[in-house]
């Protein structure tokens, strides 16, 4: 039963939210009017909110509840508020990721495709999210607007560049929200958050009307408390569009028909060498997993520190490329961390550039062989849990590196090349980290099923922070 009338409600999974308007039991103008009530109430300590659409969200909802009055039928999402990080265009907002340039710009005409298809399923915008300046950062500080707070610690990093994303759904503000995923922005703020995230096949969702950082790198995709909650938001947002050239000309291919299935016959390997430089915690996390799942199988990932390489290199010469005429006119308007890296990928010289694309080809080749003999992978998603707002420097293993650049140390080779991977939270103490689930390409149900699996049996979830 959905406990509208207390506080505790804001920690109803997404589908209950549904059910319970579907049925009745509670509106769905109620739904909204809490959570924008809990949004002003909270986020002054988060800081995961840039922008709220509180006469959209109640207009929808109104209609929501008169379309059940009618005895039309809803959508699976009915009544779900959702937000979403301010990359995604919002028609009637300017969309800005995450920049002090882009504030300038005339709003939307019209909603990113993903909007559009989660609101086709009853789902009800209520925000624009903080994040990282352009999606270059893993850290969730943003010098425009504010560093989104991690509610498990706000003196902690959420982690970006999705930040408020993640600290929105951990917070308790909204159960669903979209992020994107260049180099980990999805899996580093779902796992230093706590929550769920979904970096889907590159190419499986659409990114149309989203604003760009490495075209050949982005993804998009949902972060949610369950697993559950997780499935039903993707499935909602499959299927092609003509709107973005490479979302890919596939059968939609629902995974809620196929949760329930079991994981059993599964092969799940642990990711070892590259990916075993770990914290106590870290490795504490990945054991948990493995050993729920009856993976005592490592398997080495080939050449994955040249991977996360190769995609430095890439990243700095697409984004580079995007962003020139405004470096030219606009440089002070940046933060400087991401000014300085976007011009020296400027100066990338050509041949290196062309070799980081030669060698991705060959190292996807060898990565997918290894699905030959197993179905999941599994690795850490942080190399650590989540460091302190404005600190510079984290130890892993042995090496101090700083904390800017290497949040993704593990997330990097692997969207590298395009597989699905969802981000699984261990609730550890004092603060959760979370655990890699990589599939084969387009097996987004092989990690979800695990996911839901591992849920199932209690050993991963999403804690509430304290309140």
């Amino acid at each position: 039963m959905l406990e509208i009338a207390a506080d505790n409600w804001v920690w109803s999974d997404a589908v209950d939210i549904a059910a319970a308007v579907a049925a009745g039991r509670v509106s769905a103008a109620g739904v909204v009017e809490l959570t924008l009530l809990r949004i002003r109430e909270r986020d002054p300590l988060l800081n995961s909110f840039t922008a709220l659409t509180e006469d959209r969200a109640l207009s929808l909802a109104r209609a929501t509840d008169d379309a059940r009055a009618a005895g039309k039928p809803l959508g699976p999402l009915a009544g779900v508020p959702f937000a979403v990080k301010n990359l995604f265009d919002v028609q009637g907002l300017p969309t800005l990721a995450g920049s002090k340039i882009n504030r300038d710009n005339r709003p939307a005409m019209r909603d990113a495709t993903l909007i559009e298809r989660l609101e086709a399923a009853g789902a009800i915008l209520v925000g624009a999210l903080n994040m990282g300046e352009f999606a270059y950062d893993f850290t969730g500080e943003n010098v425009h607007d504010g560093a989104a707070h991690n509610p498990h610690d706000l003196e902690h990093m959420s982690g970006g560049s999705s930040s408020g994303s993640g600290a929105a759904v951990a917070g308790g503000l909204v159960p669903l929200a979209l992020g994107s995923d260049t180099n980990g922005s999805i899996r580093v703020p779902a796992s230093l958050c706590g929550i769920f995230g979904l970096k889907p096949t590159y190419g499986r969702l659409s990114r149309a009307r989203t604003f760009p950082f490495v075209t050949s790198l982005d993804h998009v995709g949902p972060l949610a408390r369950t697993a559950r909650d997780l499935v039903h938001a993707y499935d909602a947002m499959q299927g092609n569009d003509q709107d973005d050239p490479v979302c890919a000309d596939r059968a939609v291919e629902p995974v809620l028909p196929v949760l329930e299935q079991g994981v059993e016959g599964l092969r799940v390997a642990v990711a070892g060498g590259y990916f075993k430089c770990l914290n106590g915690e870290t490795l504490s996390a990945v054991e948990r997993v493995a050993a729920a799942l009856g993976a005592n199988r490592e398997i080495d990932i080939p050449q994955a520190e040249r991977a996360r390489a190769a995609a430095f290199i890439i990243t700095a010469c697409e984004s580079a490329g995007l962003h020139l005429d405004r470096l030219r006119t606009r440089a002070g308007d940046y933060d400087p961390a991401v000014r300085d890296r976007l011009i020296a990928g400027a100066m990338l010289p050509g041949a290196l550039v062309i070799k980081a694309q030669k060698f991705r080809r060959w190292y996807r080749g060898e990565v997918l062989k290894l699905f030959d003999d197993v179905d999941a992978v599994l690795a850490p998603a942080t190399p650590c849990t989540a460091p302190l707002i404005g600190q510079k420097m984290m130890r892993v293993g042995e090496v101090e590196m700083p904390v800017r650049a290497n949040l993704g140390i593990y997330t990097q080779p692997i969207s590298f090349i395009g597989l699905p991977v969802v981000a699984v939270p261990v609730p550890l103490e004092p603060l959760p980290v979370g655990v890699q689930i990589i599939a084969a390409p387009w097996r987004e149900d092989v990690a979800l099923r695990l996911a839901h699996a591992l849920e199932k049996k209690g050993v991963v979830g999403a804690p509430r922070p304290p309140p």
